[in-house]
């Protein structure tokens, strides 16, 4: 199998949009002035080093299962067995990242040289924690391809206007609370907030729910044909549709793992190892993704702006300390490189981003204010977008 994982070419009561007034807008760079700058070596994967991390990885989460499965059950007190049954739940979602993004690496080519072994070892990875391999690797090859292009990304479009919840609360309660007051309203955004976290990705995966109306493959299949696990998915093209069976059968294969493993101890018991550990990494990825791509600064483009250039700066490096460098491997600090360069291998990016920032600018973006602030922040502020009526094709995050 060969595909692309990475190609460099160039009504409601309306919010205030507020712009940020600059003198004049910086110059796009040119993608290969931008490679150019990069030293070579960080182009190049190492296999080896890179299985050392998926070792790594795996020997912490069995570690994890080993000590949970092993000695909680023997706590007899119960507020102490719930306490640590949480921990590990959420030590063990941390992992899980970790892991996660190793199959990321995989899908976009950076994990090594070797095309059998990242489909490989990216299959393999991606199954354990229920994500379908190929088929999120097809779809994440054009949202890499048209990132920021309001019709052609396929992972993260922004709505244009408040959401269908804000839209049906506020017709039930208009008479007697302004909607924009409603649209603040701290209890409005934690619903948001939780339906985000903790159903957006499964959402996503069945319905392809957040990717723009000019992504599919297939422009006529209809909204229950947009699944990632159906190989005659609008989302796929009919070659494409092998793979999405392979990915399939990984999830069968975890799914019957999961069965007998709940046959052998119990359900209970089966969910606490597996179930909620598989929540906590869903919560992160869709953390992540959504401030990466969500900011005050971070515009969008119609067709006739979108460049891949343009789409790739908009995004943000954020921080999250230690566990962002060493257990997420690095994806929340150096996202603007990575789209720039997605075969750059995470270990490497760091660098790369240091060798590009001189030459963008302006242009580069990064925020290193709490990442779970930004999170409750940005929910509230940025909650779709407007036409910036003084640059024509450009979004702005309405205000």
């Amino acid at each position: 199998m060969s595909t692309v994982t990475q190609v460099e070419v160039p009504t409601v009561r309306s919010r205030s949009v507020q712009l940020k007034l600059k003198a004049e807008e910086p110059a796009l760079p040119d993608i290969n002035t931008l490679r150019k700058a990069i030293p070579p070596h960080c182009f190049k994967p190492s296999t080896w080093r890179s299985l050392s991390y998926v070792a790594r990885d795996l020997i912490m989460a069995a570690a994890l299962g080993y000590a949970a499965l092993t000695f909680i059950p023997s706590v007899n007190n119960p507020v102490y067995r719930t306490l640590l049954w949480t921990g590990y739940g959420f030590l063990q979602g941390l992992v899980g990242v970790g892991i996660w993004i190793l199959a990321h690496e995989c899908g976009h080519g950076a994990f090594s040289s070797h095309r059998r072994l990242n489909d490989f070892v990216g299959w393999v990875l991606h199954s354990a924690v229920l994500v379908p391999f190929f088929s999120w690797k097809f779809s994440h090859a054009r949202h890499h391809r048209f990132t920021g292009h309001m019709q052609k990304d396929m992972a993260f479009v922004p709505k244009t206007s408040p959401s269908y919840f804000i839209q049906s609360v506020g017709s039930a309660v208009g008479s007697f609370i302004d909607l924009e007051m409603l649209e603040d309203a701290p209890l409005v955004n934690l619903i948001r907030l939780l339906g985000q976290q903790l159903g957006g990705w499964q959402v996503y995966m069945l319905f392809n729910s957040s990717a723009g109306d000019d992504s599919l493959q297939n422009k006529d299949a209809k909204w229950w044909r947009r699944s990632h696990f159906d190989p005659f998915s609008g989302v796929f093209r009919p070659q494409e549709a092998l793979y999405v069976l392979i990915s399939d059968l990984g999830l069968a294969l975890v799914a019957a793992g999961l069965y007998y493993g709940s046959v052998a101890l119990d359900w209970q018991t089966v969910f606490l190892l597996y179930g909620v550990p598989y929540f906590w990494i869903n919560h992160w990825l869709v953390a992540i993704t959504y401030l990466h791509h969500t900011h005050r600064d971070i515009p969008h483009y119609d067709g006739e702006r979108w460049t891949f250039v343009a789409g790739a700066l908009a995004t943000v490096d954020r921080d999250f300390g230690f566990i962002g460098r060493h257990v997420f491997h690095g994806i929340i600090d150096t996202h603007v490189v990575h789209h720039l360069f997605s075969r750059i291998p995470f270990y490497h990016a760091e660098e790369a981003t240091r060798a590009i920032k001189p030459l963008l600018g302006d242009l580069y973006h990064s925020d290193d204010r709490s990442f779970m602030g930004q999170l409750w922040e940005i929910s509230n502020a940025c909650q779709y977008v407007e036409s910036d009526p003084s640059n024509p094709g450009v979004m702005k995050w309405a205000q």
